[in-house]
């Protein structure tokens, strides 16, 4: 199981080739826009499998999306 990052631009563009390897490769895809990730597309089985796994692979799961997810600190003095 591989996960790829990809422009959202690309993804709309080439949403059957990435769907197929999705769903033949198990290939998660990060979805970036503006330079920012925005979404993971993820296979059905992959997504079933994290509903029903334990509160520890959430946690871990959500450890990843939060690593991949941009910080703003607006109004915080520059040193």
């Amino acid at each position: 199981m591989t996960t790829k990052m990809i422009a959202s631009t690309e993804a709309q563009n080439n949403f059957g080739r990435i769907l197929d390897d999705v769903v033949q490769n198990d290939a998660r895809y990060i979805i970036k826009r503006r330079h920012a990730s925005q979404a993971i597309l993820l296979s059905l089985s992959d997504f079933e499998a994290l509903l029903a796994a334990s509160e520890n692979t959430r946690q871990e799961f959500g450890q990843l999306v939060r690593e991949q997810t941009p910080h703003y600190d607006l109004g915080r003095e520059l040193e």
